[in-house]
């Protein structure tokens, strides 16, 4: 027995030794996907082919790439900071349980259900008395972000996924450098991957003014961050505990038109006034705890403070992540499509969606409800992109209208049904949003704003292309193969 353990090391290379671990890594990592983690049938056999078929480099990129959170209490909140949310979240589930108490304003009233759903999974508490402005461009985004800024008294709580201190991004730098000086409490988080030219030495001035930054989920080691498939895509602000910002827009020259590569950049953020905002300051303390080492946050009566605004917007800031049991915003979206009477809108750069949301469309189309669909004609993740025009030509076989842009990169993430609820935010109709990445969303129940809309959607088709059947059906073998290749790995996309 020893002759033959000898003979067998003496004559097998060390590569095919080493070829022999790595296959018994991609085996045991099979068998931890299959019977430990909590995926789809699709995303298992994605993975199981990326492990088998790249079996030197599998194992590698499911490390950087695959791994699952089995952390339930990344955001934790202090038991003395619960008192008031319990009570209001569960104020609000009787109300909506009792079917003769009627909310006030009638198309919230009508939505009802969807408002429980979010409320009872997500504890998105639905406030009323909100004002919402709405910006398409980043150039006027930022300029009321930078004026907002400067005019701040207390405290400025900025978080962004992507933060680049270019142009746009040095004088938002500067001003709340400026408002910390002043006495101001600046806090910044940023996403480790999406900002990764930044590291906390970046922010040297604005530390030792007495401001404080954090990196979320920062990499142990330079270039490699096992946990790079999980990031925080928020974009929220929070002014004074009165103003708030979420949507789509990054910080950064493309997201103001900048980019040679994308040239005009099509997005949509929201700037918040009203209770709401509050949703958004819980939101912000709860990621920034997460990460904060010594500077964690409590909940202060400055952070919350009484607001005499007279705003008759229903909103629900609803947020999502892989540390959380149920995809709310995804199970916002569904509930949204199995709602509508009329007509559904979409505009989103990356439209991949599991089967359960491309049966929810096909039911919707099947019964009569139109649906439109807007997305980009430009890439910026190919494999994405081919997985997008793939779903889309799917869609369009349906009878769904397809609109591609064409006036430059469409960015913003936006459903809305029957012009009466919508969705904006920073969530794409894709397995990383809906599974992967940390994000939020603010819910709206009126006409009046989903009548704008409406509006803004059309006057968007006046920059895209219809994609019709005898259009889709006319793309050559090479597009065809592209799609087949992204439409094979699109559950880890």
């Amino acid at each position: 027995m020893e002759w033959f353990i000898f003979d067998f090391f003496s004559n097998t290379t060390i590569l095919g030794i080493l070829t022999l671990i790595v296959i018994g890594i991609n085996f045991l990592f099979a068998i931890g996907l299959i019977f430990l983690e909590r995926r789809s049938a699709q995303s298992i056999w994605a993975w199981l082919f990326v492990l088998f078929f790249l079996p030197i480099f599998g194992f590698i990129i499911y490390i950087l790439f695959g791994r699952t959170i089995y952390n339930q209490n990344i955001f934790k909140i202090n038991e003395e900071d619960k008192v008031g949310l319990e009570h209001l979240v569960e104020d609000q589930l009787n109300a909506l349980r009792n079917e003769d108490q009627k909310f006030s304003h009638e198309v919230a009233d009508k939505h009802r259900k969807i408002i429980r759903m979010l409320l009872y999974n997500n504890q998105s508490f639905l406030t009323m008395n909100n004002s919402v402005e709405t910006f398409t461009d980043g150039n006027e985004k930022f300029d009321r972000l930078l004026s907002d800024i400067r005019n701040a008294k207390d405290h400025i709580h900025f978080q962004y996924y992507i933060l680049r201190l270019d142009g746009i991004g040095k004088k938002l730098y500067e001003a709340l450098l400026e408002k910390q000086r002043e006495g101001v409490s600046v806090k910044i988080l940023y996403d480790d991957m999406g900002s990764r030219a930044l590291t906390l030495r970046s922010f040297r001035k604005l530390r030792e003014a007495g401001g404080t930054v954090e990196a979320f989920f920062p990499s142990k080691l330079p270039l490699i961050n096992p946990r790079i498939n999980n990031r925080n895509h928020r974009k929220i602000v929070v002014i004074d505990g009165a103003i708030g910002y979420v949507g789509g827009f990054n910080v950064g020259d493309e997201y103001v038109g900048l980019s040679k590569k994308f040239g005009h950049w099509r997005d949509t953020h929201l700037r918040v006034e009203g209770n709401a905002v509050k949703s958004l300051q819980i939101r912000f303390m709860l990621d920034w705890n997460s990460h904060a080492k010594r500077y964690n946050m409590t909940r202060e009566d400055r952070y919350f403070p009484e607001l005499d605004h007279r705003g008759n917007t229903p909103m629900q800031i609803a947020s999502s992540g892989p540390d959380e049991k149920w995809q709310q915003i995804k199970y916002g979206y569904l509930k949204m499509i199995y709602s509508a009477q009329k007509c559904i809108y979409i505009q989103t750069p990356y439209f991949i969606p599991d089967q359960s949301f491309l049966e929810a469309l096909r039911i919707a189309m099947l019964s009569g409800i139109e649906v439109h669909l807007m997305i980009p004609n430009k890439p910026d993740h190919p494999f994405v992109y081919w997985g997008t025009y793939s779903n889309a030509g799917t869609l369009v076989q349906m009878g769904a209208h397809v609109h591609i842009y064409e006036k430059g990169f469409l960015h913003q993430k936006i459903m809305m049904i029957d012009d009466e609820v919508l969705s904006v935010g920073t969530t794409n109709i894709d397995v990383r949003s809906f599974l992967l990445n940390f994000e939020v969303n603010a819910f709206i129940y009126d006409e009046k704003e989903a009548s704008k809309y409406r509006q803004i959607f059309e006057d968007d088709i006046r920059d895209c292309s219809l994609l019709t059947v005898e259009k889709y059906a006319d793309r050559s073998k090479w597009i065809r193969m592209k799609e087949s290749l992204a439409n094979l790995i699109s559950p880890i996309l």
